[in-house]
């Protein structure tokens, strides 16, 4: 886990998907809902709605369950509201926390992610409070399979692309918002399988934690992301201590 992107966390947590696919599937309607609502309802012509879609497949959610995601965004079936909020805070020692919801309630969900901060040696913070601290990135991440480092800067660098990370056996390549989707098109038409695509906040700077705070932190984050109302959760933490 650390501040430059989610990836890691995502990679690491790949054992346990199975077990929280539920919850998975109930995130990805979300998004899928809420960009449906914001770009209408052709994949065509809503880039956030083909990625969420795009995404949803990844994680073999069923067509049906997208469909009808769509259906009742689109006002076809009977649906139910949802709003975007993004909350900031901090972490034990004060490591920075961007926390990005979807919720048909926004009383509960702050009053849930107040408590669960507050749980593990956290707390709310101001808007604004952080959100300095992170830049908005594309992050789009797939295994190291057939192609090697050289072919995949071949593929991005023309598409203004700003690093690739080869971690393990998965590269990663960020990019500025404008040239995401151009990128995510370039790799797939290289007939990369994408993992993971995704806008998220990465952080200018990192912090080191460890020991005892870094526990903290982690269950903290695994806490939030167990909440059905957090969509994503960013920090600057940069664990030391891990492998």
């Amino acid at each position: 886990m650390s501040g430059h992107s989610k990836w890691s966390t995502i990679k690491r947590k790949k054992a346990a998907v199975d077990a929280k696919r539920g919850k998975i599937f109930t995130k990805l309607i979300k998004e899928i809902t809420i960009a449906t609502r914001e770009g209408g309802n052709d994949p065509n012509g809503n880039p956030r709605l083909r990625l969420a879609i795009d995404n949803a497949k990844s994680a073999n959610m069923p067509m049906d369950n997208i469909e009808r995601a769509i259906k009742k965004a689109s006002g076809e079936l009977e649906g139910v509201s949802y709003s975007e909020l993004n909350y900031e805070g901090y972490g034990p020692s004060g490591v920075a926390l961007f926390i990005e919801c979807v919720t048909d309630n926004k009383n509960r969900t702050v009053a849930e992610v107040r408590h669960i901060l507050s749980k593990y040696g956290g707390s709310l913070g101001e808007t604004g409070s952080v959100a300095w601290m992170f830049d908005r990135k594309g992050v789009i991440a797939f295994p190291a399979q057939e192609k090697t480092e050289d072919d995949i800067y071949e593929i991005i660098l023309e598409t203004g692309a700003d690093d690739l990370v080869l971690e393990d056996d998965f590269f990663e390549v960020t990019t500025p918002i404008e040239n995401f989707e151009p990128t995510r098109k370039a790799l797939v038409e290289a007939g990369l399988a994408i993992e993971n695509a995704s806008l998220q906040w990465i952080a200018k700077n990192t912090v080191d934690i460890s020991g005892e705070a870094a526990e903290k932190l982690e269950k903290m984050i695994d806490a939030l992301e167990d909440n059905d109302d957090v969509q994503n959760v960013f920090t600057n933490a940069d664990f030391a201590d891990e492998d």
